[in-house]
């Protein structure tokens, strides 16, 4: 995947990294999960989860674990506690989310989605409904949220927009996360909170769309349907020393967190095929700024 990458600010990262230093360990001692669970008098699934991120560690499981598979290297010992401290800490996201119940594709307990974001050099996505949070403006975000979470209080759904602008400072660090965004058209004649909503979010659109890490095709009506319009789906790429790659797609039954080989070959070949029946970015920016000058009062058009 390459390039610089800011560290992780939260607690994702570490997990996966200790999670795969535990699994590597229990290979080495020629141990199984269901040997492991006896021993730690735990479930076989509480250790699979610790193998692979998704378990919260506690410090005394892992030292049990150091015990079993016979970690002797102090130096070994300590970097393993050392990632179980770094995977028990907050981060910075979950502040904005405080107060907010657990609802659908953003607020799962964890805030993993916005965890592997940080992580992420990367982000793929095809938006089919609405604009990805990290091309949205305030008052776009604002009315999206509002829509999809009607019985939200209007402390929570500003909390959530406050998160939403926080995430886009991806987009303008050091080593900015990459964008490669196909967005059907009808994403764009959709009206989300008004005329003087949409015109400015367009305005932004084309702001983002200069950016030297953006890159925002728009799949045109002309282009008919493709296999991509079976659901809005995002493709993180996660550097190799934090995870592995993992596809997030959502549902009013829920989200769904994809990392195995097979899950992620498929949406790289959806992706790629979407991407490549998209309009070249310069005609897609052309395709933004019409819709712009048809949302926005006339004195405000492009000239």
């Amino acid at each position: 995947m390459g390039g610089a990458h800011v560290a992780a600010s939260g607690p994702v990262g570490p997990r996966r990294r200790l999670g795969a230093e535990l699994r590597r360990l229990r290979n080495g001692a020629g141990l199984h999960l269901d040997q492991v669970a006896v021993q730690l008098r735990c479930s076989t699934s509480k250790i699979s989860r610790l193998e692979t991120g998704k378990g919260i560690p506690k410090p005394a499981d892992v030292r049990e674990l150091i015990k079993i598979y016979g970690v002797a290297a102090d130096t070994e010992r300590d970097m393993l506690l050392s990632l179980v401290r770094e995977s028990r800490t907050e981060g910075w996201w979950e502040s904005y989310t405080d107060g907010v119940a657990p609802e659908r594709f953003f607020l799962d307990s964890t805030g993993r989605y916005a965890a592997l974001e940080a992580d992420a050099v990367g982000l793929r996505a095809f938006d089919l409904s609405v604009l990805h949070g990290l091309l949205q403006t305030e008052d776009y975000a604002r009315a999206v949220l509002a829509g999809q979470l009607p019985r939200r209080s209007h402390q929570e759904i500003d909390q959530l927009v406050e998160l939403r602008m926080r995430r886009q400072e991806a987009l303008r660090r050091p080593s900015p996360l990459r964008l490669d965004m196909v967005v059907d058209e009808s994403v764009l004649t959709r009206t989300v909170g008004g005329r003087a909503v949409m015109a400015g979010q367009m305005r932004r659109l084309l702001q983002v769309m200069e950016l030297p890490a953006v890159t925002i095709r728009v799949f045109p009506f002309g282009a008919g349907v493709d296999r991509a319009h079976m659901g809005h789906f995002v493709i993180l790429d996660i550097p190799d020393d934090l995870g592995s790659t993992v596809v997030y797609s959502e549902g009013h039954a829920g989200e769904s967190f994809l990392d195995g080989a097979f899950d992620v070959d498929v949406y790289d070949d959806v992706f790629t095929e979407v991407r490549g029946h998209a309009l070249a970015p310069h005609a897609s920016r052309e395709v933004v700024r019409r819709y712009h000058d048809d949302f926005a009062p006339r004195e405000a058009r492009s000239p």
